[in-house]
């Protein structure tokens, strides 16, 4: 049952979504893009939260009124079974509003820079970083999302010992945000002339992108070099003149190094190689403000030590384990995963997260939460 306080708070949400509503139909907003893009991007965020509330209302009124009903001999059966069926939607309806009013991460709908570097294992761990990065492209198809190398650097063998791209689309950050850890790969290498199994690993990144207003970016602290790129570890990147590196505060403590050599256009290559930098410094930003909490970008990719895990994708046994959940629903299919397949995984990791989120909600003092 939806509580008098999460009644409230779902009135509010709807005058803010009816509100929107009006603004983006408003000529003045829709001559400012950036204003425009952050009520539509708010405006999804609440569709679902609030045809949920307005179904809610209807149930309810159509519950009154079969109740209503009982007291007539002749509708009484009829009322009855109209009675149990719109209750258990209702508790449905709860249960469903319940989750949707949960704490969300501000950062959902972000687009996402990600970044793979190969740890632990030399050459394997480069070809893995490879085959991650084809996982994530499959996964990203098939959610609906855009993937991009923005730059990689080859390492033996045709791998990459480390690479950028960028994942645009609806929810991108929700979709990749659970990836984020040191990733490890037991396998045995195609070099490996007696059957061992090797353990590899590669750490990855995932940071959402950030509005140029919501990072101070001082130009006059960023060295731009153009120079010709080296290719892309075998993912296609056109060999051209118009590679760009943006170096922050070069030779200092601060320094932040990012490559983009993603198109033939100088100009875009520095715009794309300026949205990372961003990203990053907001990273950096928020990881000396959520030091307590142990969320620094440190932890969130680790030293690629084999011991540093969030997943294991066991070759052999044909078995991927997220270590972050229990019992077996942390094994998936391994050929489904690398296939794209990361959407139950990502189910599971989010269900476990829904479920933290309630229990401490019914721990919390009242009026705590």
């Amino acid at each position: 049952m939806v509580s008098g306080a999460q009644g409230g708070r779902l009135e509010e949400l709807a005058a803010e979504f009816s509100h929107i509503e009006r603004a983006m139909g408003d000529p003045a907003v829709l001559a400012n893009p950036a204003e425009y893009t952050r009520l539509t991007r708010r405006h999804r965020e609440l569709t679902p939260v609030v045809a949920l509330h307005r179904e809610r209302a209807e149930v309810v009124g159509a519950l009154a009124q079969a109740r209503e009903l009982l007291a007539d001999p002749e509708l009484r059966e009829l009322a009855a079974g109209e009675v149990e069926s719109l209750s258990a939607r209702l508790t449905e309806l709860d249960a469903e509003l319940e989750v949707l009013l949960l704490p969300t991460d501000p950062d959902d709908a972000r687009d996402v820079i990600l970044e793979l570097r190969a740890g632990a294992g030399g050459a394997e761990a480069g070809l893995f970083a490879v085959d991650l990065l084809r996982m994530y492209t499959r996964y990203a198809e098939g959610a609906g999302l855009k993937l991009n190398v923005l730059e990689a650097s080859e390492s033996d063998l045709g791998g990459a010992s480390r690479v950028v791209a960028e994942v645009t689309g609806e929810f991108a950050f929700r979709a990749l945000k659970w990836e984020r850890g040191v990733h490890r790969v037991q396998r045995v290498p195609a070099t490996e002339s007696q059957g061992r199994i090797h353990t590899s690993t590669v750490t990855v990144a995932v940071l959402p992108q950030v509005e140029a207003s919501e990072v101070h970016l001082d130009l006059s602290e960023v060295r731009i070099d153009v120079f010709r790129s080296q290719g892309a570890g075998g993912q296609g990147v056109n060999t051209t003149d118009s590679a760009v590196r943006a170096v922050y505060r070069a030779g200092t403590p601060d320094e932040i190094m990012v490559v983009c050599q993603d198109g033939r256009s100088q100009i875009k290559n520095r715009e794309k190689a300026l949205q990372v930098l961003a990203a990053r410094l907001a990273e950096r930003e928020r990881a000396a403000r959520e030091a307590e909490e142990r969320q620094t970008r440190a932890a969130q990719v680790g030293t690629g030590e084999r011991s540093e895990k969030i997943r294991t994708y066991n070759y052999p046994q044909n078995r991927v384990t997220d270590h972050r959940l229990e019992g077996e629903v942390k094994n998936f299919a391994l050929d489904s995963v690398v296939a794209g397949g990361l959407a139950p995984v990502v189910a599971a990791l989010a269900r476990q997260e829904r479920e933290r989120q309630l229990l401490d909600l019914a721990e919390a003092p009242d009026g705590a939460a």
